[in-house]
């Protein structure tokens, strides 16, 4: 495993493009486009505020950077670098942007949500709809991109509304049994689209294409429900995460659970590996010292190494009692995310801040827990196999394989807090961000997180 050096930032914008050729980052309003293996700066561009939102086209030749306080977005070709394409939304200003999946046409929804203006690059034509939902996830493309879901608030009412993305025509309208929707997500073979309501209902329905509802589900009742929702890749499993810290897992035939995953504060079954990280000051030898002390050398008087052990269960998990008198409480399943390979699902229960559950979905039981010593901040498969890569925090990045764990301190002087990460699509490679910084961490394929020898036993 090898790191790049540090670079600037001025936001945790980091990106790499979808054909693993190319890393976006931006310092302040300038967009810095980087060869993904050298890192060289292939192009260097200007923009007229900072930026605050950076989104690669779909065929990588086109990057957006939008600039939501001015309420304008610019567009950089990487073909022509002397192309560029301003929209300016003028006093209607703008909340989020983002690309349609043929990368040729632009969706700006604007503030107060009053309409999502579609931009063409090739045509220059302007189309809006109307009424969009301000929610947490209100836009949904399918994957192969030919269709898109929009939700909709229309005389106190919620609304779905399926457009064709080839030509933007409308294909479906109807209403949705929700209270307040909060948010909608297809599947990843776009035959079926969930959407949930508000976290003051649990409720998640099903739709078909065609609008008609295949399923409702709903776990209790008079209570905090949904916080997370995520898709097998095979689209065979729906996980849904609750305010309940349970994880129900539906099946694609019936849509009726078929199990639920608990995320309790003691580890008791004796077939659950545990990996606790441990932190473990380096030994000095005797015969190094010397004063006044090299700089090396002070530096590692103070530094710790971080490490992981097995635990024996039954453990005990460190537990925070969320503030009731507090609006959008830490607690539930905050984080959710299946493996490529559809064989686990990684759960952030946030009442456990510092810990990882990872599922085996063949056997549908609890395979392993990362115990850290910060709180989550992230975590994200490898698009290529099943290898978890996690940051909490802190100048360490920390990855989960079927194989064994590891913990790696990215080797840079002075803090480095990684509070995101992202992968390249070859899985060879990740961005590791901090608020001001990023760098590129370098993984052989051959490379295995494996268990080391002198692993310790707590």
């Amino acid at each position: 495993m090898n790191f790049s050096e540090l670079f600037k930032l001025s936001a945790p914008l980091g990106r790499f493009s979808p054909d693993g050729r190319c890393l976006a980052s931006c310092m302040q309003y300038r967009l810095a486009v980087r060869d993904a293996g050298s890192l060289q700066i292939l192009h260097l561009y200007t923009c007229l505020d900072q930026i605050q939102y950076i989104e690669w086209s779909s065929d990588s030749l086109f990057i957006l950077c939008a600039m939501y306080k001015r309420g304008i977005v610019q567009v950089w070709s990487l073909e022509q670098p002397g192309w560029h394409c301003k929209i300016d939304e003028g006093s209607a200003g703008l909340v989020a942007s983002c690309w349609s999946p043929d990368g040729r046409h632009i969706l700006n929804t604007t503030e107060f949500h009053l309409r999502i203006t579609v931009w063409s690059l090739c045509t220059k034509s302007v189309s809006y709809i109307k009424y969009p939902k301000a929610c947490q996830q209100g836009i949904a493309f399918t994957k192969d991109g030919r269709y898109m879901a929009v939700a909709e608030r229309r005389d106190c009412k919620d609304f779905i509304s399926i457009f064709v993305c080839s030509d933007w025509q409308l294909l479906r309208h109807f209403d949705t049994e929700t209270q307040d929707l909060f948010g909608i997500e297809w599947a990843p073979n776009g035959c079926v689209l969930a959407a949930w309501d508000t976290c003051l209902e649990y409720k998640i329905l099903l739709y078909s294409l065609d609008g008609r509802l295949l399923s409702t589900y709903r776990a209790y009742e008079w209570s905090l429900g949904i916080k997370s929702v995520a898709w097998s890749p095979s689209s065979q499993f729906l996980a849904i995460g609750s305010y309940d810290e349970k994880v129900r897992i539906l099946n694609h035939v019936t849509w009726k659970k078929i199990t639920e995953f608990e995320h309790p504060a003691t580890v008791v079954s004796p077939k659950t590996i545990v990996y606790k990280e441990v932190e473990k000051s380096p030994s000095v030898e005797t015969e190094r010292l010397s004063f006044p002390p090299t700089r090396a050398l002070a530096s590692s008087f103070f530094s710790t190494q971080s490490k992981y052990a097995v635990s024996e269960v039954p453990l005990s998990l460190h537990y925070v009692k969320p503030a009731a008198d507090r609006a959008n409480p830490k607690m539930g399943i905050g984080m959710l995310a299946f493996s490529p390979d559809n064989c686990f699902l990684a759960t952030k229960n946030d009442n456990v801040p510092n810990a990882v559950w990872i599922w085996d979905i063949q056997k549908l039981k609890l395979s392993v827990v990362l115990e850290q010593l910060c709180a989550i901040q992230c975590f994200q498969w490898d698009p290529r196999q099943p290898r978890l890569a996690v940051c909490t925090g802190n100048s360490n990045v920390y990855l989960w394989s079927p194989a064994g764990c590891v913990s790696v301190q990215v080797p840079v002087e002075g803090d480095f807090p990684i509070v995101s990460l992202s992968w390249h699509s070859s899985g060879d490679s990740m961005v590791l961000l901090s608020k001001d910084n990023f760098c590129v961490c370098y993984l052989e394929r051959e490379e295995e997180p494996t268990q080391t020898p002198g692993c310790e036993v707590l």
